[in-house]
């Protein structure tokens, strides 16, 4: 029996060289520690600036939270990246309606990191086999609870700080950081069921 293929998950910004990329690596650093190998963790950015490195703030969060910054380069979102994706999580809600304008589809799969941290705790998790039986359970049930719940305006949006004051960016970091953190704690608490299968 083969490896199933790991489950990918788009971070987006705007530049793609603060926010996305920030989120990037925190997610997949986390998700390696708790399902290693069953997560692709990618970023992309809908006005990047193309070839950039991080931001240097944002590689010092990085590398200080444990996870890699390197070889890193930022990359223009595309449909065609859109369409390779699982679950893609905005930066914000604007972001959110670029995705869904560029690719009418991704209505279905897309949030903003901080609505999808602040809706998954409140649902319990289907103990599928693997992963993406999982996600595909819970992300419909996720949408309507979205409905349901309404807009939480600013609250579901993560500050953009580029070229601002430090104290944006440590507020950025405020807001980023806790939802990429639940997002973790989830997987942790439900995914003891769900490990990659080893090739036979």
């Amino acid at each position: 029996m083969t490896t199933p293929p790991p489950f990918r998950i788009l971070t987006v910004c705007t530049g793609n060289i603060c926010r996305s990329p920030m989120a990037e690596r925190l997610l997949q650093h986390g998700l390696n520690m708790v399902t290693p190998g069953a997560y692709k963790v990618e970023s992309a950015g809908t006005g990047a600036l193309v070839g950039s490195a991080m931001e240097p703030h944002i590689e010092g969060y990085v590398r200080v939270m444990g996870a890699s910054a390197d070889n890193f380069s930022s990359r223009q979102l595309t449909p065609d990246i859109l369409a390779a994706q699982d679950l893609v999580l905005a930066m914000t809600r604007e972001h959110r309606s670029r995705i869904v304008e560029m690719a009418p589809a991704m209505l279905k799969k897309t949030f903003t990191l901080r609505e999808l941290a602040r809706i998954l705790p409140q649902l319990a998790a289907p103990k599928a086999l693997e992963v993406a039986e999982r996600w595909g359970q819970v992300i419909p049930v996720a949408l309507r609870a979205r409905g349901m719940q309404g807009p939480n305006q600013q609250e579901d949006d993560v500050m953009d700080p580029f070229r601002r004051r430090d104290e944006v960016y440590e507020l950025m970091r405020s807001e980023l950081t806790p939802a990429v953190q639940a997002l973790i704690n989830w997987e942790r608490a439900n995914g003891d069921a769900v490990r990659p299968r080893q090739s036979q």
